[in-house]
């Protein structure tokens, strides 16, 4: 009897049985454009392995103009169809299926020869869009086919049609983007004419025996974007020009409304898939937010969906499925939707990777092989850094003691999962917890360990983590730490922070909060960011209602530039948005002078100023807390520092767990 009958339940689509309900959604990860097919292959083969029933890959452009930026992966010639079949062979004799998704990025296209249905800028590029004429038309549609034909001829079992994220089909289908006034735009029946005749003919050039996945957008969140009765059409036509599956699509790139980072709700849109299954007769694929088999086991059983895509859980656990099916659900390793290693660094051009799994992506080149010989190893510090070195080196076969002063496992990681929309770090810490326990790491907590308590071991890694910068602001006696206040110290109705990183916007939130996180309810969380229906509003979108902040916060910086700009590249916008519409007042180019019982004197633009606050909250950097290094060193003692005590810069959880992975890798 399994937990999960829903999830673990086969799928007909006709020609083929799917194992299970389980798809691995589309994600950049760059792994294509490295050119190391083996590299792609075993990424995808290693989670084929870990039983997902059918995974669909990055964006595949279908012409140059359509890739998501110049020399994007594209399926063109012969060679690269040859080299596609690495991966789908691999996939294959894993036990796996796979489809690969055509991406046509249109005006999202990074790069001057993009087009699109009208000359409309997108927001997030430079570059105006060429308008299509008839014959521009006509082409990008055998362009489209084309890639799916040789998708087919390189082994993939079907393709995914991308018509969702405000790319290129979804250009047509909405007034936002869509000005033309020919048999392409105008009425809806002519603006959908495009996607369903790709659909058509994608079906035709493929035969019935091959997976069609038509991904569809069911909300926008953008200005004049679809409406329901709109979304509906459309999947009946897509269903009727020859669509096994829909695959759905949350929002456009440029939308106002946050739609995969941790603060948003869990399954915060699948309602409307829900919605969606009731109008067609296909299988429907709900999305977004859904990273553990329990929630995707609720969703499948109350009718919500046909199937549950999950794409960054598969980057965080590849064995997502066979661990759900043999009753080791504890020991998947938790999706956080953080963005930090995989979103940022895809749109910073980097190969993604994973906060809490460092393999992903490099399953080639970093291994966790079994070690020949065994080594008593002591770990000094339970944050991220010393629980992944601890758990990577006992899982390699060495022995580990894991110390640390605190009474509990997870350090800096306990203080993140206090502040509103971080809720997912409580699930990392159970995590870590469980592994460590799993492994048979001996933990010693509540002490803290010294050279003398570590001579008998053959290493030593440090990862004692960090102490709070000094700001040297007078008077700063009568300030609070934020360790203080994120572990509950009484703060007043006014505050102002010092420091305006990652920090201290995670403090300005908590504290505008009062505790109550929006992301634990969804609809308080719509509410806030004006996610409406589509069926009351085109694009789904309503006036923002954020409740009236607990507090009244400065959020304060020595730098004169704006207030969290060295925030991620993909979350970063939703942190200042968050706590503008709080009323949170952010301000660069500050100097402190003093703090007094009338509040913080500082001077900003020349001129002196009493920002008259209850409360003043340090959050003013961190420095390496390393003297346990350096004396080891100093006694001979074999030592690595790690983390925080190695770099403090902003506390980088993402950087603390890599290099710890792939230090214990090596030992």
């Amino acid at each position: 009897m399994t937990d999960y009958p829903h999830l673990l339940a086969p799928l007909s689509l006709g020609h083929l049985t799917l194992k299970n309900r389980v798809l691995m959604g589309s994600m950049h990860t760059g792994l294509e454009e490295t050119g190391d097919w083996n590299r792609v292959a075993e990424f995808y083969a290693e989670r084929a392995r870990g039983g997902v029933a059918l995974m669909v890959t990055g964006g595949i452009a279908p012409n140059a103009e359509g890739g998501v930026f110049p020399g994007a992966a594209g399926l063109y010639s012969r060679k690269d169809i040859e080299n596609h079949r690495i991966v789908t062979d691999r996939v294959h004799q894993a036990g796996g299926l796979i489809a690969m998704q055509i991406l046509h990025a249109g005006r999202y296209a990074y790069g001057k020869d993009c087009v699109s249905a009208s000359a409309v800028k997108s927001p997030i590029s430079p570059f105006v869009p060429r308008e299509l004429d008839e014959a521009g038309i006509e082409k990008q549609i055998e362009d489209i086919v084309t890639a799916a034909t040789r998708a087919k001829e390189a082994g993939y079992d079907g393709v995914e049609v991308m018509g969702s994220e405000g790319y290129f089909l979804n250009q047509f289908l909405v007034t936002h983007t869509n000005r033309r006034t020919d048999r392409w735009g105008g009425a809806y029946e002519n603006r959908m004419r495009l996607p369903v005749e790709v659909v058509r003919r994608v079906r035709q050039a493929v035969g019935p025996d091959f997976i069609l996945i038509y991904r569809i957008s069911l909300i926008d969140l953008v200005p004049n974007g679809s409406t329901w009765d709109e979304v509906v059409t459309l999947a009946r036509a897509i269903e009727g020009a020859g669509a096994t599956l829909l695959n759905t699509g949350i929002g456009w790139h440029e939308a106002r409304v946050p739609t995969i980072a941790t603060s948003v709700p869990r399954a915060a849109f699948a309602h409307l898939t829900g919605r969606l299954r009731s109008a067609v007769s296909i299988p429907v694929i709900t999305s977004n937010r859904i990273n553990t088999p329990d929630l995707a086991e609720s969703l499948l059983a109350s009718g919500m969906a046909d199937m549950v895509s999950m794409a960054r859980p598969f980057l965080a656990d590849p064995d997502f499925v066979a661990k759900s099916a043999s009753g080791r659900a504890a020991e998947i390793a938790p999706c956080i939707a953080c963005n930090q290693a995989c979103l940022d660094q895809t749109f910073s051009g980097k190969l993604t990777s994973c906060l809490v799994n460092p393999r992903a992506c490099h399953e080639t080149v970093l291994t966790y092989e079994a070690t020949a010989t065994p080594q008593l190893i002591a770990v000094v510090g339970a944050g991220p850094a010393g629980l992944m070195a601890a758990k990577v080196a006992a899982l390699r076969g060495h022995k580990v003691v894991l110390f640390d002063q605190a009474s509990e496992l997870g350090g800096q990681l306990n203080l993140a999962k206090q502040v509103p929309g971080k809720e997912e770090f409580h699930g990392l810490v159970a995590w870590f917890s469980h592994e460590i326990a799993n492994l048979g790491i001996e933990t010693r907590l509540g002490t803290p360990a010294d050279v003398r308590d570590l001579m008998g071991f053959d290493h030593v890694i440090v990862a004692t983590g960090v102490t709070p910068r000094d700001p040297q602001i007078p008077g700063q006696e009568r300030a609070k730490t934020y360790f203080e206040v994120l572990q509950g110290a009484p703060v007043g109705p006014r505050v102002a922070i010092v420091g305006a990183g990652g920090i201290g916007f995670d403090v300005a939130e908590y504290l505008v909060s009062n505790g109550h996180s929006a992301t634990l309810d969804p609809e308080v969380w719509r509410r806030e960011w004006g996610v409406g229906d589509p069926a009351e509003s085109p694009g789904g979108l309503r006036e923002p209602a954020p409740e009236a902040p607990a507090r009244e916060v400065w959020l304060l910086q020595r730098k004169a530039e704006k207030p969290g700009r060295g925030l991620g590249k993909t979350t970063g916008w939703i942190h200042r948005a968050a706590l503008a519409a709080k009323g949170v007042r952010m301000l660069g180019g500050v100097s402190y002078d003093r703090i007094t019982d009338e509040g913080l004197w500082i001077t900003r633009d020349g001129a002196a100023q009493l920002l008259a606050v209850d409360d003043v909250v340090l959050c003013a950097g961190q420095l390496p807390e390393r003297g346990l290094y350096d004396r080891l060193i100093a006694a001979g003692i074999m030592a690595n520092v790690i983390g925080g005590a190695d770099v403090a810069a902003e506390l980088d959880a993402k950087r603390a767990i890599d290099q710890s992975a792939r230090l214990a890798a090596r030992l």
